[in-house]
C-alpha cells in the first residue's frame, strides 16, 4: 500500500506483513483507522479501515495461513546452533621508543612537595609574575 506523509510529503509503503499486522490490531481494539508513522519524521499518518480492508480483502485467511506457517516452522526447523565466537586478536604491546631510557625495576619513592601555605586572607604566598 503505497501512502504519502502527510506533514512531509514523503511517499513510503506498507508491506504485507504490516497491513496483516495493521489489520489484526484495529480488529482487536476495534479501531477505525490506523496510525502509519512516516519513516522520515516519525509522524503519524490515519489510514481508514476500509481502505486498508480494500487494499488486502481476505487478511483474516491470510492471517490464519501465517499462523499455521509459524507453528510449524519451529518444529520441523532445526534450531540454529551458536557459533563459537572468534576473539579478536590482541594487538601487540606499545613499543617504546628508541630514545627513551629504561626505567629500573626499583623505583624509589619521591619526595613530597612542600604544600602551599596560605595568608590570612584565604591567599596564597607566592609571588605573581608579571
Amino acid at each position: 500500500m503505497n501512502l504519502r506523509c502527510a506533514f512531509c510529503q514523503t511517499p513510503y509503503t506498507l508491506g504485507r506483513i504490516d497491513k496483516l499486522i495493521a489489520l489484526q490490531y484495529m480488529d482487536a481494539e476495534k479501531l477505525t483507522h490506523y496510525d502509519a508513522h512516516c519513516p522520515r519524521c516519525r509522524k503519524a499518518t490515519p489510514v481508514q479501515k476500509e481502505k486498508m480492508e480494500a487494499t488486502f480483502p481476505n487478511w483474516r485467511e491470510a492471517l490464519h495461513e501465517l499462523e499455521t506457517q509459524v507453528e510449524a516452522s519451529p518444529a520441523s526447523a532445526p534450531k540454529p546452533e551458536a557459533a563459537p565466537v572468534a576473539q579478536a586478536e590482541s594487538k601487540p604491546a606499545h613499543k617504546s621508543r628508541s630514545h627513551a631510557k629504561a626505567k629500573p625495576e626499583a623505583v624509589k619513592a619521591e619526595p613530597a612537595k612542600p604544600a602551599k601555605t596560605l595568608s590570612p586572607k584565604g591567599k596564597t604566598t607566592a609571588k605573581k609574575s608579571k
